[in-house]
């Protein structure tokens, strides 16, 4: 599919993966910096799941709860997963909403936002622990 609309879309897409992903590093050293015990670190990964799974990456928000449709509609995950459904030609659910209509841009601005937030306080945590 990514051939047939061509090398700028697919790389576009893999940028939006890679972008998300560096965001959420950051958190997660964030985290990792914060937590004292190598087993709080591990309950971390508890937090994962929820990311993944209040998401519209596999079950469109429609079908959900009104309150559960719109966390996953507004999921930075649910951004990236619109964006590159997008890109491959391969559009999202039936919905006509702002959030489906820019999803590239949102798969843009959400890891940004998550990086402006997360990388200041990973460094001042890092920071810290070196006192």
């Amino acid at each position: 599919m990514a051939t047939q609309h061509g090398l700028v879309p697919t790389l576009t897409a893999l940028g939006l993966l890679l972008w998300l992903r560096f965001a959420f590093t950051w958190i997660g050293i964030y985290l990792g910096l914060l937590l004292k015990t190598p087993e709080s670190a591990v309950a971390v990964q508890v937090l994962v799941w929820p990311i993944g799974f209040l998401s519209s990456a596999f079950v469109t928000p429609e079908t959900m709860p009104g309150w559960l449709g719109a966390i996953a509609t507004w999921n930075p995950l649910s951004a990236t997963a619109m964006a590159i459904r997008d890109l491959f030609g391969n559009p999202t659910w039936e919905t006509q909403t702002w959030v489906a209509d820019h999803s590239v841009l949102l798969a843009a601005v959400w890891p940004a936002v998550l990086t402006v937030i997360f990388l200041p306080l990973a460094y001042r945590q890092y920071r810290m622990l070196a006192r």
